[in-house]
């Protein structure tokens, strides 16, 4: 019995571990170690264990072809669970990866490798919007931003497959409704030639943005999914990306401002880079005007010149004015920390002045206060505390976008 619990042991494996993904440019992609990248999470398709039972040694592959994004699944074991003898089935890999993939997926190496030819006649869809060019060792790389719709033919097949890499990068995703025409889809492209003198493009990220309608004649365009593939991280081209998708709503009358559905704490702290940056450029937040305090004009020139609302606009004050901030000067550095922590204790004052309100309302019915301790509030030298530390880290978050600004290049 022990043996045999040994051995079903041996069979299970973290999902997190065991696939691996690959954009294939060319045929030795297939068995280059440089072309794979993994998962940071695979609980949307294998539990929240993240575990694959009845495979021993198991590999699961999930290769693209680079531009249009053909896909082939497959996978490999040296020792699979014996259902007769272990009275146990083995986890059915493919078909919960099947699932989740778009419906034209190869299962078959040999028919993925021919389908590798349809990148040398892919052309991203939509329309350019935005082109440019980066220094990477030495080396100069070309990247083009389209922006598209469903009205593109094949472009819906598109999106199916590029969707999918929300499984393993974004939490809680969730693939949206291709049939609202109310959704505009941005993707990011590398340009490059092969030694054959072929031009062609790479997958390398997409944002899906939503644009709701304001009244009364208004939108608000979201940014509801924004991904950089792992092979093109720390590039700068998020940076890129989300400068490109500004452009094409900021200069538009009826766009009331831009937001973002429940950034990721890796998004806002781009979106916090990129609005400093942006908003580093304006009359009211130079460095004598941040010093005078956030600001009624502030809010506006944001709002009217990039369409960032106004507690977007209340973080960059703050980024900016860190930036403006002689923090060796006592007075100067003292009046900065305690302009932010009477920001991060509003809703701490809010909830106090709820529980004092409630208390009046029950002392004017004659009924007893109900009381418990301070009602579930920190004392005012533990509010003091964690007032503190949220300061702390929030300083950190800033001095860390200030320093990226400093070295940041003209975009």
């Amino acid at each position: 019995m022990e043996d045999t619990i040994t051995r079903l042991k041996r069979l299970v494996s973290n999902s997190n571990e065991v696939l691996e993904f690959r954009l294939i440019r060319d045929l030795d992609d297939l068995n280059s170690k440089e072309a794979v990248f993994k998962p940071e999470m695979t609980y949307q398709v294998f539990g929240d264990r993240e575990i694959i039972f009845g495979y021993r040694d198991l590999k699961v592959q999930l290769f693209y072809s680079a531009g249009c994004l053909e896909t082939y699944l497959g996978m490999t074991y040296t020792e699979k669970v014996n259902k007769q003898c272990d009275e146990v089935e083995p986890d059915e890999v493919l078909t919960k990866l099947a699932e989740k993939l778009a419906p034209d997926v190869h299962y078959s190496l040999t028919n993925f490798i021919n389908a590798l030819a349809k990148d040398d006649t892919f052309v991203p869809y939509g329309e350019l919007i935005h082109s440019f060019s980066i220094d990477d060792k030495g080396a100069t790389r070309q990247f083009v931003v389209y922006k598209a719709d469903m009205s593109y033919k094949g472009f819906r097949e598109y999106h199916q497959r590029i969707q999918t890499f929300l499984l393993w990068y974004i939490d809680a995703a969730l693939f949206i409704d291709l049939d609202d025409d109310q959704w505009q889809y941005f993707n990011l492209f590398e340009k490059y030639t092969t030694p054959t003198g072929v031009s062609r493009y790479a997958t390398v990220g997409f944002v899906t943005v939503y644009r709701y309608y304001a009244y009364p004649q208004h939108i608000r365009p979201r940014i509801a999914q924004f991904l950089i593939l792992p092979l093109f991280r720390r590039m700068s081209l998020g940076t890129h990306l989300l400068q490109a998708v500004y452009r094409e709503y900021i200069g538009r009358s009826e766009v009331k401002d831009i937001t973002v559905e429940s950034p990721s704490d890796v998004f806002q702290r781009l979106r916090n880079f990129v609005d400093s940056l942006n908003c580093s450029k304006l009359p009211s937040f130079q460095p004598e005007r941040l010093k005078e305090g956030f600001s009624n004009e502030m809010i506006a020139e944001a709002r009217d010149k990039l369409r960032i609302n106004k507690k977007q606009a209340r973080i960059v004050y703050e980024i900016l004015r860190l930036r403006a901030t002689n923090v060796s000067n006592p007075e100067e550095y003292r009046a900065y920390r305690i302009d932010v922590k009477k920001r991060l204790n509003i809703p701490f004052k809010r909830k106090q002045n709820e529980e004092l309100k409630i208390e009046r309302a029950l002392k004017n019915a004659d009924k007893k206060p109900y009381t418990n301790g301070n009602n579930g509030l920190p004392t005012d030298e533990q509010r003091k505390e964690i007032l503190e530390k949220e300061y702390r880290l929030l300083e950190e978050e800033y001095k860390a976008i200030v320093k990226r600004i400093e070295y940041a290049p003209e975009l």
